[in-house]
């Protein structure tokens, strides 16, 4: 039999590329290595291992538990359903983001949720139907869409969220800003801060002013893009009252006090001031929960809150990539074209443990197989107790190998140095 070595040379984008030496010739042999095939995975989708994966659950649930403190009832809508139904309603909106599949039992299209939202908004207006109002819902589970975002390319992550349904106060959603502030703060994030929004203030706005649909779409991208001078430039097609108004909004954004001053100096039809009002309203009932809540205003962001109907708001932490989670008031659909309110929050997972200090790992306790030690009390206490399944020749090598710090000896615990 001939001679020959192998050596991986390198990584390449095929692969790693390997040498095979033999005795008249070298010939360079390019192979892939199956083992790192079957752990590739799409854009935006990644393995949670430990301790991030158990780190994840447990501030979950610590989030569901604050949830649950305040009185809003879990609920587990399925991972996919009918097509026709997650899209129907608020569901709508993320027709773009949602993977679509074939049923083969029904022969019947069906689509992966990409926001639990409508989702919990259907369990309300169906199963739900007939439960007092307001209801409050929590839930938790994993999203799936189509892209990623510039600050989130994250594909699948987590949700946390909390709704109430059938309550159309201002109370609703300072509950719901508070709630999460204090179920945030619990957890350990630091420098966090509130932008509130209102994406039905500039519509209504035009709308009185008689503004039609193509103008309104023309203004869009530049209200988008907070363009002033794009705005004052369209005055001779909205009116240079119309112009003017919209610029100030435009401007009247950044801490709550001074927007909602500025906002309150402009001249707006009824609807629109009653936008207003109730924007200024949440403003004020969050304030006298949170005193020391950083509030911020953005009086004409739409994006991403293209299905809610009233004050929106978004949670961030200084200095942590992407928000920490969003929310707002929308209506659902109850009993076929009749509508009710609601308000609700969600919180993305991915960006919420991204502020949190990790903190420390469980300690991790070898008991050598064979040992009459009792592990239960340690395990009481939040030690990770991994027990010998076989006798080891030295203890203290198994542990390190297991990744343990500590062995039992006898009845005692002994720190590996």
């Amino acid at each position: 039999m001939e001679a020959f070595t192998v050596g991986v040379v390198r990584n390449c984008r095929h692969g790693p590329v390997l040498l095979r030496a033999m005795p008249e010739k070298r010939v360079v042999w390019r192979v892939i290595d199956q083992l790192h095939e079957k752990a590739l995975l799409p854009a935006g989708i990644n393995d949670v291992l430990s301790p991030d994966a158990a780190f994840e659950a447990a501030t979950l649930e610590r989030l569901i538990a604050v949830f649950t403190g305040y009185g809003y009832q879990r609920v587990k809508p399925p991972l996919i359903e009918f097509e026709e139904n997650l899209l129907a309603g608020l569901g709508a909106a993320m027709g773009e983001q949602t993977f679509r599949l074939m049923d083969p039992v029904s022969q019947r299209m069906m689509g992966v949720r990409a926001d639990m939202t409508p989702q919990v908004a259907r369990i309300a207006a169906t199963r739900l139907a007939g439960t007092p109002r307001p209801l409050r819902l929590s839930y938790a589970g994993q999203v799936l869409r189509v892209t990623g975002s510039q600050l989130r390319p994250e594909r699948q992550f987590a949700q946390v969220g909390a709704e109430i349904i059938g309550a159309d106060e201002s109370a609703a959603d300072s509950e719901l800003v508070r709630m999460a502030t204090t179920a945030l703060t619990a957890l350990g994030v630091e420098r966090l801060s509130v932008d509130l929004g209102i994406p039905t203030l500039v519509p209504t706005f035009c709308t009185e002013a008689g503004l039609n649909a193509d103008l309104q779409g023309r203004l869009r991208p530049h209200l988008d893009r907070k363009d002033v001078a794009a705005i004052k430039a369209m005055a001779t097609d909205i009116g240079d009252d119309a112009a003017t108004t919209l610029a100030a909004m435009l401007t009247a954004s950044g801490p709550a006090e001074q927007a909602l001053a500025a906002l309150n100096a402009l001249n707006l039809g009824p609807k629109a001031s009653a936008e207003r009002t109730a924007l200024a309203d949440v403003v004020d009932l969050v304030s006298r929960g949170a005193t020391d809540l950083p509030l911020t205003i953005d009086a004409v962001e739409n994006r991403g809150f293209e299905y809610h109907s009233g004050v929106t708001f978004t949670f961030f932490a200084l200095g942590v990539r992407g928000e920490l989670g969003t929310g707002g008031r929308y209506l659902t659909s109850l009993n076929g074209d009749a509508k009710e309110p609601a308000t609700g929050l969600t919180l993305f997972m991915d960006s919420v443990l991204r502020a949190l200090d990790r903190g420390e790992t469980p300690r991790r306790l070898y008991l050598p197989h064979g040992s009459t030690a009792d592990a239960a009390p340690w395990r009481a206490e939040g030690w990770a107790v991994i027990e010998g399944l076989k006798p080891a020749a030295d203890a203290a090598i198994e542990a390190r190998r297991l990744g343990c710090t500590y062995v039992v000896d006898g009845e005692d615990i002994h720190q590996l140095t």
